[in-house]
């Protein structure tokens, strides 16, 4: 089979439902990515995250460079066989983290010097860097390596990091194209960047398809701009991208920004929130989100969310989840978690069903009303 093909079934105004077909197995989209950052999902096994219904994973550069370090991932088979888990895995460039993490950085037209959250250690990451480690770890699709800055900067220092982007988008097609069987079996997306503005992103999405990418994600979002201002720009952003190329909305995010992402155009997506807030006792529900460590669940025998058929909330009460996540146990984090991942599973399975039926304005009016209802 091709390495790689993105095919359209349905489309419902902006939305599209389809599938990426890639040697490792197919992805339905729209499709929601839980995140693995240390090589693993956590509180998860891998068979439970597939159960779930997941057809791929992320997996973070930046973390796994420094911890177990990608030449020793390498030496023992690959991420795949590291982790356990034999379909599709996306790495993203570690640009984010090295920009977000640290608190001494140094970057120049060849990348970025950066000092170890973990033991201080001075390492250096650049386009060709960035990919070299997304080969070792035999990364099904790979993102270029970019420069993020806050949406509140400067005009000036939002289109010079643009611009920079776009350089080492070329320099990180390069680096993958001389990867040789890494790239004939993998794919790489560009990632477009340039804040709110819509010239910027115009000239960044002119400028990655002229390199040309197997996808395009769009960058620069969902850090702290707020929902209203990020849709605000995905209304014009996925429609300055292929449209016969998967779209992927990089680190969102709550359920209501998915619905509104996918009305807008937008294929792909990962996000903590389901792991981090099932950690912390938080769940996600059709009702909207609970915190199960609330007195009122105590005694209440019910299921976690009633309109659920997840094994959790088939198989456990609130009461006895409240329990586990007050006193602290490690089950109450693992099926927290668990519940989280099917309902934004679900969540991505009812989503594809509206499309394909016509519907999606329907579905999506009435799941923001039932979720802002409580």
């Amino acid at each position: 089979m091709s390495r790689f093909t993105f095919t359209i079934s349905a489309q419902d105004g902006r939305a599209r439902t389809g599938q990426i077909a890639m040697q490792r197995g197919t992805i339905r989209t729209p499709a929601f990515m839980p995140v693995g950052t240390a090589a693993t999902v956590k509180a998860m096994k891998p068979a439970d995250v597939r159960a779930s219904g997941a057809d791929i994973i992320l997996g973070n550069t930046y973390h796994l460079m420094l911890r177990p370090g990608a030449e020793r991932v390498a030496a023992l088979g690959g991420l795949h066989r590291f982790m356990g888990w034999d379909r599709p895995i996306l790495t993203d460039s570690g640009g984010y983290q090295v920009m977000s993490l640290s608190d001494l950085t140094t970057r120049n037209e060849d990348g970025v010097t950066f000092k170890s959250h973990l033991d201080g250690s001075r390492h250096t990451l650049s386009p060709e860097r960035s990919i070299e480690i997304q080969r070792l770890l035999g990364s099904d699709i790979v993102m270029a390596f970019d420069e993020l800055v806050p949406t509140t900067s400067t005009p000036e220092v939002q289109q010079a990091a643009m611009a920079r982007s776009m350089r080492w988008a070329k320099r990180s097609r390069a680096a993958f194209d001389g990867g040789g069987a890494h790239a004939e079996a993998a794919a790489i997306f560009g990632i477009q960047q340039g804040a709110l503005d819509e010239a910027l992103r115009k000239s960044s999405a002119d400028a990655l398809i002229e390199i040309g990418f197997d996808g395009y994600a769009v960058g620069g979002l969902a850090v702290g701009e707020g929902q209203a201002a990020m849709f605000g720009c995905l209304d014009f952003a996925p429609g300055q991208l292929p449209a016969d190329k998967p779209r992927y909305l990089m680190g969102v995010g709550k359920p209501d920004d998915i619905v509104g992402a996918v009305e807008r155009g937008i294929d792909m997506f990962d996000c903590v929130l389901p792991t981090r807030s099932g950690r912390t006792g938080q769940a996600f529900t059709r009702a909207g989100p609970i915190n199960i460590r609330n007195a009122k669940f105590a005694e209440d025998l019910g299921p976690l969310d009633p309109s659920c058929a997840c094994p959790v909330c088939t198989g456990w009460s609130r009461a006895y989840l409240h329990h586990l996540v007050r006193s602290a146990e490690i089950l109450g984090a693992m099926l927290m978690t668990e519940h989280n991942l099917c309902f934004y599973q679900r969540l991505m399975s009812d989503l594809r069903d509206a499309i394909s039926e016509q519907r999606l304005t329907r579905f999506a009016d009435d799941f923001r009303r039932r979720y802002a209802g409580g």
